[in-house]
């Protein structure tokens, strides 16, 4: 049983008799056995499983812990606990509830944000900064909800950010309008499903006997306030403060920090024995880490007794040589390239990674990049697959006609918003057979000039300047073609919108469906806007070449995308599949090129960290835009304790392209591989005089 392999700190948090715990689970320490081992004591002494609460950083996390129980208990138990993210669990109760929420992702959201902020003018505001961008504040107001408890968001934004003041109320009202719309079409985003489930808890008992929390110290003020609206009569919380690298997500280290102040009959439970890394590597990771404050008292021992190799520092005159480098040391390896990863702070230390494993032929796979799903062909083709099964989704159609030229997420709703009125409340009604009795379905909008809101809508425009364009007769009486600023670019894109959709109906297998998708004149616009995007170089020329090379590839997308669909006959359960589960799918194989948040949890044999340059790891930039230097260090103890029998550090003197010198990692002068000299002093004395500052 999952009980009897646990060592015997493992096991006194796994049986631990008190309601409120705080187990200190430090890299390679055995935290999932420890979290598995307790689910096991909880169901031994007569806790049904849907009593049990599993919250987890990914969801791949909580599979593999349930599937772990279900070893010992059977499938039928283990399929019984709740268990997911913090997301994943308030939207399974939130769907419970009300059926019709549409679960959306950030950057879809913001799509429909910005095409409020579109709509609102500064220029009549004499201010000495300029205002933030539509992205930028749907950021801001993201990290506002996920830390933020008592204010609303333009007292919380004129006290943060005071230069911004005169723009405050037309941010807060960009905000509300933006709520308002999200409340009519029934999207929620991931702060939302947290902010509504919350409110579920303070008003419902849920049911739950324990709830068991990992990776603790990544949790933010509004988690925090979850857990505690759901008031458990037990409590199981694993984590690292050593490991809080989400500060920038709005993870609070002081959650971990107070959990005894806050509980104040709490046990705090410490597991020291390291069954990952070798002793070289530990004393390494050790010596860096204890720099910053100690949280609670802890020391790791090491398991694995071996005449283990030390760390090694590979130093580089110039960055390119290092990439290059670094590559031919994997060639030499003869360690599996599955089990080798190169682990980096900033993306542009992978690209070069990557080239140089390239250049030899070296399979790689990067995480934190761009998967497939995150392509945006694929997104194109899995957004006209939605409205395919679900016509109500404006953000859909929204990244849809921002590809036509000229039409930005601002228009596209005024799009959307005219055909649904055509059509009486359904967009394809408003498609195919518009009451051509309203003459104008463009909405008006209001003006105050307070709030940035001009009109700049004038008079409609003629349908006559789209009659050679060979456009279908009854399509030239809709009243859509009137909108002012349609192009005959633009009116043929929603022609062939319109061709799409009515040779789909009908057709029930997902597969013909995306292979219809991919082959439609609607599609071949997007390919070609997509290749020749991509295709164009720096001084405003198409590398034709690289452009039908584009192309090759998004074919080939497009003939993966069919295999996956092969397997469904449904097409809920096909676009469920694609869209909630993508972030599970992996592709590639090879070397992992990993950033140091993607290399949470894992583990590898041979592991290089990138760039240990000062101003790179640590990032200086991130420092001044509110990270810190412990974080920083957090940062580099979790990039090297991935590593179980071999690390290499490597950094570059020099950078030719830049013609920018570069002094080691403070983190190297640290871990006492590169001697303390004035240049560390000077390090330390800026660090110091920013802190006094």
């Amino acid at each position: 049983m999952p009980l009897s392999r646990l060592n015997e700190e493992q096991h006194a948090a796994a049986t631990s008799t008190q309601s409120k715990n705080l187990i200190i689970a430090s890299a390679g320490t055995g935290k999932t056995s420890t979290i598995v081992g307790r689910i096991a004591y909880l169901l031994q002494n007569g806790i049904a499983p849907q009593e049990i609460l599993l919250l987890t950083f990914t969801n791949k996390a909580a599979a593999e812990m349930v599937a772990r129980v279900a070893e010992y208990f059977g499938s039928e138990v283990a399929k019984k606990i709740d268990a997911g993210t913090f997301h994943a669990v308030s939207y399974r109760w939130l769907k419970k509830k009300d059926k019709k929420i549409v679960l959306k992702q950030q950057r879809e959201l913001k799509t429909l944000f910005r095409s409020v902020y579109e709509k609102r003018s500064f220029g009549h505001l004499d201010a000495e900064v300029p205002p933030y961008g539509g992205n930028h504040l749907y950021d801001l107001y993201s990290y506002y909800q996920n830390t933020e408890l008592s204010k609303d968001f333009e007292s919380w934004l004129i006290e943060n950010y005071p230069e911004h003041e005169l723009f405050a109320m037309i941010y807060a009202d960009i905000v509300d309008e933006f709520e308002a719309l999200k409340t009519e079409y029934g999207f929620v985003n991931f702060n939302d499903l947290l902010l509504h489930f919350r409110a579920m808890c303070k008003n419902e008992n849920l049911g739950y006997k324990e709830v068991l929390v990992d990776e603790y110290q990544d949790t933010n003020a509004l988690q925090g306030t979850l857990i505690d609206a759901m008031q458990p009569p037990s409590l199981f919380c694993v984590g690292d403060y050593d490991q809080s690298i989400y500060a920038f997500n709005g993870a609070d280290i002081n959650i971990i920090a107070s959990f005894t102040k806050k509980y104040p009959d709490a046990v705090v439970h410490t597991l020291t024995k390291n069954y990952r890394s070798s002793m070289p590597i530990l004393s390494l990771a050790n010596k860096v880490i204890e720099i910053n404050e100690r949280i609670y008292p802890k020391k790791l021992e090491v398991t694995r007794k071996f005449d283990a190799k030390a760390p090694t520092l590979l130093a580089f005159d110039e960055l390119f040589d290092q990439y290059h480098g670094v590559a031919a040391k994997i060639q030499e390896s003869q360690t599996p390239h599955e089990d080798i990863a190169v682990i980096f702070r900033n993306n542009s230390s992978a690209d070069g990674i990557e080239v140089g494993l390239r250049e030899l032929g070296i399979k790689c796979k990067r995480k934190g990049g761009t998967s497939f799903f995150d392509s945006r062909e694929v997104k194109a083709i899995l957004d006209l697959y939605t409205l395919l099964v679900n016509e109500a989704d404006m953000m859909a159609f929204i990244h849809l006609f921002e590809f036509a030229r000229g039409i930005g997420s601002a228009m596209a709703k005024e799009l959307y918003i005219a055909l649904k009125t055509l059509g009486h409340g359904k967009l394809f009604y408003g498609l195919y057979a518009a009451d051509e009795s309203i003459k104008n379905p463009f909405e008006k909008r209001k003006l105050n000039h307070q709030l940035g809101l001009f009109d700049d809508f004038i008079e409609l425009g003629a349908v006559g300047k789209f009659a050679k364009l060979g456009f279908e007769a009854k399509f030239m009486k809709n009243p859509i073609l009137k909108h002012p600023k349609l192009t005959k670019d633009n009116a043929t894109f929603l022609h062939n919108f319109y061709l799409l959709f009515r040779d789909l109906k009908g057709i029930k297998q997902p597969k013909t469906v995306v292979k219809k998708i991919a082959s439609s004149e609607l599609f071949g616009y997007i390919v070609d806007v997509l290749s020749t995007k991509r295709a164009t170089l720096k001084d405003g020329s198409v590398d034709e070449k690289q452009r039908e090379e584009s192309k090759t590839r998004i074919t080939r997308k497009m003939v993966l995308l069919q295999e996956l669909a092969k397997p469904y006959g449904e097409h809920d359960r096909f676009l469920n599949a694609m869209i909630l589960g993508s972030s599970d799918l992996t592709q590639g194989e090879g070397v992992n090129l990993l950033s140091v948040h993607a290399s949470k949890g894992l583990e590898y044999k041979e592991v290089y960290v990138v760039d240990l340059m000062d101003g790179r790891f640590p990032n200086r930039k991130l420092m001044v835009r509110g990270g810190s230097l412990d974080e920083e260090r957090r940062l580099f103890y979790v990039a090297v304790t991935r590593a179980k029998d071999i690390l290499y550090l490597s950094y570059a003197k020099y950078d030719k392209i830049k013609k920018q010198n570069f002094l080691p990692s403070q983190f190297l002068y640290e871990a006492g591989l590169v001697p303390k000299d004035e240049n560390y002093t000077s390090l330390v004395m800026k660090e110091a005089d920013k802190e006094e500052d």
